[in-house]
């Protein structure tokens, strides 16, 4: 069918904690098709929800995979749409096997893992520009041709469907949004202000400096009004 995905949802929503899944990835042409296993309120909160997202991009033939991380804070804040796009290539190929990817997140910081290595760290800076309302977690595909494989210049092609995503090895742990109020959020870091250890960041710098194709921060066609952290 070329007029829905598919998907899933947990039951509880979750105000912080440790998501993941293992993944493995259609080869092959998926141009316009979106993998995606993220966190969202957007049923409970339409028009101005949370999200945070981790999206694969479909591809045409020879190219790679692009992974795409993202945070979007209080829905449309003024009326636009306000997206933190990070995207990676990987240093594996991630049709050929199952990999694990992750979302860690609690009041201070999120953080992207994939195979235990962090590729990305978003921290708090203010109450506005990070989620702290309770989210549930999602996987899904679905057609996004208007701007998934090199924003729309190729669309999906239902010739070489059926377009497969598969999970496995799902990981949820952390407090849910009727945990007790002492439950305590899981971190990533031995330090109580949080942050990453040396190794950790070790291996964020060099999956940064090897494999980031794209920062929203420099992006200067982007208006960064509304996205205050980069100023630091």
């Amino acid at each position: 069918m070329n007029s829905s995905g598919s998907g899933f949802k947990s039951v509880k929503p979750f105000r912080s904690g440790y998501f993941g899944a293992s993944i493995k990835l259609q080869p092959g042409y998926t141009a316009g098709v979106i993998t995606a296993f993220y966190l969202s309120n957007a049923e409970a909160h339409p028009g101005y929800h949370d999200e945070v997202d981790i999206e694969f991009l479909g591809t045409t033939f020879g190219k790679p995979y692009t992974l795409q991380t993202n945070v979007y804070v209080l829905g449309s804040g003024d009326g636009r749409i306000v997206g933190r796009e990070m995207k990676f290539h990987l240093w594996f190929d991630p049709t050929q096997d199952f990999h694990h990817y992750a979302i860690l997140w609690n009041p201070k910081e999120i953080i992207f893992l994939v195979d235990d290595v962090p590729i990305r760290r978003y921290a708090r800076k203010d109450s506005r520009t990070f989620p702290l309302r309770p989210m549930w977690i999602y996987g899904s595909i679905w057609d996004a041709s208007s701007w998934a494989t090199e924003d729309g210049k190729y669309k999906i092609d239902y010739r070489y469907q059926p377009f497969v995503g598969r999970f496995t090895n799902f990981k949820a742990g952390g407090c849910s949004a009727y945990a007790p109020a002492w439950c305590r959020p899981l971190s990533a870091s031995p330090y109580r202000s949080g942050g990453l250890t040396g190794q950790q960041n070790r291996a964020l710098q060099w999956v940064q400096s090897r494999y980031l194709v794209y920062d929203y921060c420099r992006d200067n066609k982007r208006d960064h009004s509304q996205t205050p952290e980069c100023w630091s």
